[in-house]
């Protein structure tokens, strides 16, 4: 949330420096996050001045420059070469003295600095307008009136307007400080507590309240409120005579300075009122309004409308809308109609300021990817006694800014009952929970100026009326909350010391194993992320199993991933453009699956990605590519670690996430897929290398591990024989393949088996290739006799010929 502070300053009783509110704000709850400066021309021409040309003399070197001195109200005469042909003496000019930076209308910016132009000096420039930044003109430089001041600066001479903004990480549940009154009561409460033992009650300063005015003209018009759950509450008045033009200047920058671009006086008006009060209002073109009423009511299911964006927008029957007796004029909180807008031709307006229900106008909000400044603040709470005030504030100044006169009464439809909560509160109870003693009047000064209504302290306690602004207070804890925010976290006595009791569960265990896995990829070169659990639901064809979210800050961010995977291509991608694309990356994290129309399943997954090149290159070795093998070795080894022997593997075809991969399996249940990532994803994701991917359910990686028998035995005491055969093989049979044959065959005798070459040529034949293996043999009890040793690799072979078709090599 963004806060001017000029803009805040006019509601607060005292002034303070904006580095002092912004300390006072972050220790009441309200964040800051930053403060930037603002101003309404970028540079605020800081470093330019009136002068006069005091001569101006053809350059020597040039026929187009001139020789110019000037006189900028200080003790030396600037020397300044000029290429303007309007520049002449006794002109009154801007000048951009040395060391001023420039930030012209078209192009990059411009430091001054001392230059010798055609061998002669110059010490500044005479600016033109675009140069400024002021206009786009260039065929001249400015030339003022004669009375202006030598010596003037630029800022002062054009009322640069300049700011700071206070950039504010505004919690969900802090409605009341949505805006700039809002946050004007933090710090004037807080001054109250804090700074003025005389004034216990010293506010902040209220433009809404005590607005007079009389609505003499009573006009037949009729407002019905169908859907009164979703609608509590109706305002409305008729302005006419209005006259649509651009805002004053100070309105205009007070909107700038907080990112928000003027439009015209009236919708300006309706966005200024909405970021100094919180309640959003709308104004209606008045002659576009049939049938003397409004209806507000929901939508008719796949009506059209178009919305101020220009957009075409196919309304839901969950949609609120402001109908008039023919049409639907605007969706209630969220955006007007393109027809019933204001324009530069409307002469009257109807000016709305209603109370819509924060539900709805999230779903419609998000139905329809309108994210206005409205919708967020009715989705966040409103204060529902605020509303006529509001109003007549708004009426007081599109009056005043555009003429308007007062055209009907106001209308007041009022379908809420707004009684306020109210809360037993203790004395003890507050000291009890907060570990010091505060007084009564502390307790009252401080909820007193926070808007609460407490009756007269008896026994200690109070009754405590909740103010309408507080739609997060509901309970005594909340109570005790505010007192302790204004009284200050900083104030509470660090304890000496600290007890605890550490139960002892499964879950210890479980995070042992997770720390081991962690672990052993980090020492061997991945670097460990931790992904949001949101992601988009553009990544994905297939909808029907995505867990969407209700109430999501990002319409991007629409929904719990659904796998592992996008994350780290967002990683990827993210390093790709910053120059770094040899990665090696794991996350372990959940992933979320709605199984039925009520029922979610979450799952924890270890993914492990890989991506440009394994190892770079150096003096004693060539870089080396990552690859499905160099992914399958390290899930291999992870696997061995983590005691996870006894596994098969599959091959898996080309599928929606990989392009080849393998499957590892206990029994029916997957316990890893690991691959190469389809290139189609890569292409949505913009990476221009191949990933290598692997995603591990570390919910069977656990149940293993705790089946898990740990077994020692001691070092054999007799030796291994290794023996290498080379099988000519069809191009179809897989090393997996020959792998299993090898380990029937020779049972606890093999101890490791390898493929160390692939060979494949012309020369033995089209569609065939050469295995090269080696296999190291020993028995644990004897020594393996050189007979036994060549039975168990006659057998071997034998084997190799029968199942595979197997030629071997001699």
């Amino acid at each position: 949330m963004k806060i001017s502070y000029n803009w805040l300053r006019k509601y607060l009783p005292v002034q303070i420096s904006v580095q002092e509110a912004a300390a006072i704000l972050t220790s009441v709850g309200l964040e800051v996050e930053d403060i930037t400066p603002f101003e309404s021309l970028k540079g605020g021409l800081k470093g330019v001045v009136v002068g006069e040309v005091l001569s101006c003399i053809p350059h020597p070197n040039a026929d187009k420059l001139k020789l110019t001195t000037v006189n900028i109200g200080t003790e030396n005469i600037l020397k300044i070469v000029c290429g303007a042909p309007n520049v002449a003496v006794g002109q009154k000019v801007l000048v951009a003295t040395i060391g001023t930076t420039l930030y012209p209308t078209d192009g990059e910016s411009i430091t001054m600095k001392k230059a010798k132009i055609r061998g002669e000096e110059s010490e500044g420039m005479i600016c033109a307008e675009d140069e400024l930044g002021l206009g786009h003109s260039h065929a001249g430089i400015m030339v003022l009136p004669n009375e202006t001041k030598v010596g003037t600066t630029a800022s002062a001479y054009f009322q640069i307007y300049n700011d700071e903004i206070i950039e504010i990480g505004l919690t969900p549940n802090r409605s009341d400080a949505f805006s700039h009154l809002g946050v004007a009561r933090e710090l004037g409460a807080w001054l109250a507590v804090h700074q003025s033992e005389a004034l216990p009650v010293m506010g902040f300063i209220n433009p809404t309240k005590n607005i007079l005015f009389e609505t003499t003209k009573n006009i037949d018009f009729n407002i019905e409120i169908e859907n009164k759950e979703k609608c509590g509450r109706y305002c409305g008045i008729f302005l006419n005579q209005v006259t649509i033009k651009p805002s004053p200047e100070w309105l205009q920058n007070n909107l700038k300075a907080i990112g928000v671009r003027p439009i015209n006086n009236v919708v300006d008006a309706t966005n200024y009122i909405l970021h100094a009060t919180g309640q959003p209002l709308h104004a209606f073109d008045a002659a576009k309004i049939a049938g003397n009423k409004i209806i507000v009511k929901n939508a008719n299911a796949q009506t059209v409308f178009v919305t101020l964006d220009n957009k075409e927008r196919k309304l839901s029957t969950d949609d609120l809308m402001i109908y008039d007796a023919e049409k639907p004029m605007c969706i209630a909180g969220v955006s007007g109609g393109v027809y019933s807008g204001v324009s530069e031709t409307t002469t009257s307006i109807f000016l709305e300021c209603a109370l819509f229900d924060s539900t709805s106008i999230r779903k419609s909000s998000f139905y329809h990817q309108l994210r206005t400044d409205a919708a967020l603040h009715f989705e966040k709470g409103i204060d529902v006694k605020n509303v006529d005030s509001v109003l007549k504030y708004a009426i007081q100044l599109i009056c005043e800014i555009s003429g308007a006169e007062i055209g009907s009464q106001i209308f007041d439809v009022n379908n809420l009952n707004d009684s306020p909560i109210e809360i037993l509160l203790k004395q003890n109870r507050v000291n009890e929970k907060l570990g010091i003693e505060l007084s009564a009047k502390t307790i009252e000064t401080i909820l007193i100026n926070l808007g609460f209504e407490l009756t007269d302290n008896k026994n200690n306690s109070w009754s405590v009326k909740v103010p309408s602004h507080k739609t997060d207070i509901k309970i005594e804890a909340d109570l005790i909350e505010e007192i302790l925010r204004l009284y200050g976290l900083d104030k509470l006595p660090i304890p000496t010391g600290l007890q605890a009791i550490i139960p002892i569960r499964a879950g210890i265990q479980a995070n042992a194993l997770r720390n081991k896995a962690a672990n052993y990829l980090a020492a061997n070169g991945f670097a460990e992320m931790m992904n949001n659990s949101l992601s988009q639901s553009k990544y994905y064809d297939q909808k029907e199993n995505l867990v969407f979210l209700l109430n999501s800050l990002n319409t991007e961010l629409d929904i719990l991933r659904n796998n592992i995977l996008m994350g780290g291509l967002e990683a990827i991608v993210h390093n790709q453009n910053r120059q770094n694309p040899d990665l090696k990356l794991f996350e372990l994290g959940k992933i979320y699956s709605k199984v039925e129309a009520a029922n979610y399943d979450e799952q924890m997954q270890l993914g492990i990605w890989m991506t440009g090149k394994f190892a770079p290159q150096s003096w004693h070795q060539s870089s080396q590519v990552n690859d499905i093998y160099i992914l399958k070795n390290q899930l291999q080894k992870l696997f061995a670690m983590l005691g996870i022997q006894k596994y098969k593997t599959e091959e898996i075809e080309a599928s929606n996430i990989f392009e080849y991969g393998i499957k590892y399996l206990d029994g029916k249940h997957v316990i890893a897929e690991s691959g190469i990532v389809n290139k189609n994803i890569l292409t949505q994701f913009n990476i221009k290398n191949e990933v290598m991917f692997a995603f591990i359910n570390w919910e069977m990686v656990e149940k293993k591990a705790a089946n898990k028998n740990i077994k020692y035995t001691e070092l054999p005491k007799f030796p291994a024989v290794q023996r290498d055969l080379a099988l000519l093989l069809n191009e179809e049979i897989t090393y997996a393949q020959v792998e299993k044959i090898a380990k029937e065959q020779t049972g606890s005798l093999l101890k490791e088996i390898s493929l160390f070459d692939i060979y494949r040529d012309k020369k033995i034949g089209e569609g065939r290739k050469s295995y090269a293996i080696s296999l190291v043999l020993q028995d644990e009890t004897k020594t393996l006799t050189d007979d036994k040793l060549e039975k168990q690799m006659s057998k071997l072979i034998q084997q190799f010929e029968t199942q595979l078709q197997a030629e071997i090599r001699k």
